[in-house]
């Protein structure tokens, strides 16, 4: 490996961190709130959560047959579905945040939709709430745990670091696909609580 390859693999690091960092900083600040927003914003915004859902399954279904292609050895097919699983997965980012912005926050079990947990709705959903907040904290913490990963993953693969690329894929693959799919999971589970 040459001077010149570690330095740029120091750079890319550097700006993969930094950036995974300022999306972590930015989706808490909105998740919390702690941004002002608009009282009034357009009604698109109630359509993001089912985009954001799709969009997640879209990348699961790519993501396997990126597996399946470069199981194969299709390395031509195998790139193109990443690289659409990547551009899917960042408009998610794009759609998520701006949902978040906007969005008051939506409480599992809320049937009635008051933003309080009544006696009856807690019991209602005593036992599937826990399977709920376990699937939530894991996608949430593993989303965010990824994406160094993912970035990295695709870097080692864009520039031909073939041996990389395959090592740190171990782990971002599964990581990345468990992300995916728990995002639909919980849009199914959440969805029928939503107040608009």
């Amino acid at each position: 490996m040459t001077l010149l390859t570690v330095q740029n693999e120091k750079k890319v690091k550097s700006i993969t961190y930094i950036t995974t960092v300022a999306i972590c900083v930015v989706v808490i600040l909105l998740n919390q709130k702690l941004i002002p927003h608009p009282n009034t914003f357009p009604n698109f915004i109630y359509k993001l959560p089912t985009l954001n859902a799709i969009l997640n399954g879209l990348c699961s279904i790519l993501l396997i047959l990126s597996l399946l292609a470069i199981k194969n050895k299709n390395i031509a097919l195998h790139k193109k579905l990443n690289l659409t699983a990547f551009a899917l997965s960042s408009l998610f980012l794009i759609s998520y945040v701006t949902a978040h912005y906007f969005i008051p926050d939506t409480k599992y079990g809320d049937v009635d939709h008051d933003g309080i947990i009544s006696v009856a709705e807690r019991a209602a959903v005593s036992v599937i709430k826990p399977i709920y907040v376990i699937i939530l904290v894991s996608h949430i913490f593993l989303a965010a745990a990824v994406l160094p990963l993912i970035l990295l993953s695709f870097y080692y693969g864009l520039t031909d670091q073939r041996q990389k690329h395959k090592k740190l894929t171990r782990f971002s693959y599964p990581i990345w696909l468990y992300v995916t799919i728990t995002g639909v999971v919980v849009y199914l589970m959440i969805n029928k609580y939503y107040n608009y």
